[in-house]
């Protein structure tokens, strides 16, 4: 048992925030299980039978990215949306009690018991690949939200934040870190086929697939295509403060949604912050021209039976 789930289960009205802070000076970084061939942390696969029977209502929304693609701007939007621009309510909490992480959140043995204590409809965060994710939400035709980010900038982001997250396993140099990153031998596996997993069920099971790309070009119009998805309608007013409020700078200041919730153990902000530069393009300062040869290489080999409109740089 981890030391999150072992302090929840020491005090089953201890809240996520006292869990983690009890947690904290005993976390350390977990090692990789493969479960079904994508490599998970330990804590996550050995509790993921209670994961694959997760029972979604049909009203909850599901969040699904590989790590670091915009995952947290998301559910800000998303919470913003259902509570109709009103910052205040989207204050109430950090954003993992708000919109719980499946994989960690779920039944015993680790549990916060959010998803439970929390009536329909959740916003539920997962960065599980496509076949991992329980039937469930399939089954009951829940909405999904899939962002997805370019490959080069999502590698940066990942090393970065495995750095500052105790959790994760240790990233090692920046130039293992790029082999690592193609070779798909990272928490949730490879991004090539997680990008391409949802693609390719999209219209099969109704996914609304977004970029990283787009929402940082014009994110008003990614705004309006996820409240059309929801099947909300949100006056202008409205979603322009929500545009506003889910800015990289308001949101980076805003305590409920910078993870400054963790304490400096788990992640150590000190190292790097939690969000970082929310930039497209930031590759351009990590990768060398030998490296971004030989990534752009073999994106190619792994990309070319799928044709997904992924921007590097505006």
């Amino acid at each position: 048992m981890n030391p999150f789930a072992e302090a929840m289960s020491e005090d089953k009205e201890l809240t996520y925030s006292d869990a983690i802070q009890k947690a904290g000076s005993s976390m350390f970084r977990f090692p990789l299980i493969s479960v079904k061939g994508i490599p998970l942390m330990n804590h996550i696969a050995n509790n993921f039978d209670a994961v694959s029977a997760f029972c979604p209502d049909p009203s909850d929304i599901l969040i699904a990215t590989y790590p670091k693609a915009g995952t947290t701007w998301t559910q800000e939007i998303v919470d913003l949306l259902l509570h109709n621009g009103d910052a205040e309510a989207c204050r109430r909490a950090p954003t993992p009690v708000r919109s719980p992480f499946l994989e960690i959140c779920s039944p015993p043995p680790i549990p916060s018991g959010l998803l439970e204590k929390m009536a329909p409809p959740r916003i539920i965060k997962t960065h599980l690949p496509i076949q991992l994710v329980p039937t469930g939400f399939w089954e009951k035709k829940c909405k999904t939200i899939y962002v997805a980010r370019n490959a080069k900038d999502n590698t940066v982001s990942y090393y970065h934040f495995g750095r500052m997250n105790m959790t994760q396993p240790e990233p090692g140099p920046w130039e293992d870190y790029v082999q690592k990153f193609m070779r798909g031998e990272m928490p949730w596996g490879s991004w090539y086929d997680h990008v391409k997993g949802y693609w390719q069920e999209r219209e099969k099971r109704n996914i609304l697939y977004i970029f990283y790309e787009d929402m940082k070009e014009d994110p008003r119009r990614e705004v309006e295509r996820i409240m059309k998805y929801m099947d909300l309608s949100l006056s202008d007013d409205v979603v322009g403060s929500i545009v506003e409020l889910t800015t990289f700078k308001n949101m980076k200041e805003n305590p409920m949604a910078n993870y400054t919730c963790i304490p400096e153990n788990v992640f150590d902000q000190s190292i790097s912050s939690f969000m970082r530069k929310g930039e497209v393009g930031d590759w351009k300062n990590h990768f060398t021209p030998e490296q971004s040869a030989e990534f752009d290489e073999d994106y190619e080999k792994k990309m070319k039976q799928v044709n997904i409109p992924f921007r590097t740089q505006f």
